[in-house]
């Protein structure tokens, strides 16, 4: 399959599930954003939401583990790219490097985020805006489960994650950022949109320093 291949199945699968996560992450931090800055995109897969951010001006760097995925948001224009593991810090960037970072459709499929949120904080200038996405769990839910090759569109299982709200505020604070706002959505597993999953997009700030 080729690159452009890749990108078409990739985005038509996602609009097929009515994905809208780098929309809303979009909007819930446009308000901060200024022509001419920089922002990292943490897993940018097809660069769907790095396509917002660079049509509002921002200068967008993307960082991804598939080789596949990079080559994919080439066809897209984006050339500042870099294969990187997000569990594995640190991340291949100088410190304060970056205005902005965005990060969607990846941290559910990771258990521990504090490894992301202490690299975020690191690369960000104060003063800088980190709009994310996870799953939110209830009381009663486990934090782990597993999706099944009807949803993942391969012959592999993959287990994904939820994280509390309570847990996500504790470990943006513990990295050194403040959490400004949420905004709770609805995320489907199927394009006949039978499975549900509660998503929510968070925008937190690098404190001052």
């Amino acid at each position: 399959m080729t690159p452009e291949e890749t990108a078409r199945e990739y985005d038509t699968a996602a609009e097929a599930t009515g994905w809208h996560g780098p929309e809303v992450a979009f909007g819930l931090v446009y308000e901060h954003l200024a022509p001419g800055q920089s922002a990292l995109d943490l897993g940018i897969g097809t660069a769907r939401a790095a396509a917002l951010f660079r049509k509002a001006g921002l200068r967008v760097s993307g960082l991804d583990v598939s080789k596949e995925m990079l080559d994919a948001s080439r066809t897209k224009g984006f050339d500042d790219l870099v294969q990187h593991d997000l569990t594995k810090p640190p991340y291949p960037y100088p410190s304060a490097g970056f205005d902005h970072a965005v990060c969607v459709g990846v941290l559910p499929f990771l258990d521990d985020l504090t490894p992301v949120f202490a690299e975020v904080a690191r690369l960000l200038r104060p003063g800088g805006m980190f709009a994310f996405m996870t799953l939110d769990r209830a009381p009663d839910e486990a934090a782990a489960f597993v999706v099944g090759p009807e949803h993942t569109g391969s012959d592999t299982y993959v287990t994904m994650h939820r994280h509390d709200a309570e847990q996500i505020a504790s470990r943006v604070e513990t990295a050194g950022l403040a959490l400004l706002r949420s905004l709770p959505f609805t995320a489907y597993q199927d394009p006949g949109k039978t499975q549900p999953m509660r998503a929510r997009c968070y925008v937190a700030a690098k404190t001052e320093s």
